[in-house]
């Protein structure tokens, strides 16, 4: 109830088909939590799906003949046991591990996501408002971006616009 993104354009918009919050509603802040992460995290991931196709690292490893599909033969060449998907894991671990710690001390919905960087948010209460429905509505359509664009890229088998 009140929660940024849960008005829509047609009404109230409450999507929950499993009941998660009727369940577990004290775990209510760990949600809005976990999809402004996930949402900010697609969103940049669907920018690191479209440019590798366009722009490449210096290096053969890293060439276009070298990875002619980026999303699915980088993902290849660059897995092993400390490779570099090794790497981004192993430090997303510690950062998630770091930030764990915030959710469940603070455990408030108004400050879900909020990680102090606020210098270009808007001074007055709406407009911050507006920012944060923004971020959470974007952030939702890169999830499902990210999903479609990763199916697309696996069935095609082409890089960018994934589709022919």
């Amino acid at each position: 109830e009140g929660l940024v993104g849960a008005e829509g354009a047609w009404g109230r918009y409450e999507f929950d088909p499993l009941g998660f919050t009727k369940n577990a509603h004290e775990l209510m802040p760990w949600f809005r939590e976990a999809e402004l992460k996930h949402g900010r995290i697609c969103m940049l991931a669907y920018v690191g799906l479209v440019v590798p196709d366009f722009v490449r690292i210096p290096g053969e490893r890293y060439s276009f003949e070298a990875c002619p599909n980026s999303i699915i033969d980088g993902h290849n060449n660059l897995n092993g046991a400390v490779g570099v998907n090794f790497q981004i894991l192993f430090w997303i671990g510690i950062v998630e591990f770091c930030c764990a710690k915030k959710v469940f001390e603070w455990n408030s919905l108004e400050v879900a996501g909020d990680y102090g960087l606020n210098s270009l948010m808007p001074k007055d209460e709406e407009g911050q408002k507006m920012i944060r429905l923004k971020e959470l509505k974007n952030g939702r359509l890169a999830m499902m971006a990210v999903a479609g664009a990763l199916t697309q890229a696996q069935l095609t088998q082409h890089p960018f616009p994934w589709l022919f």
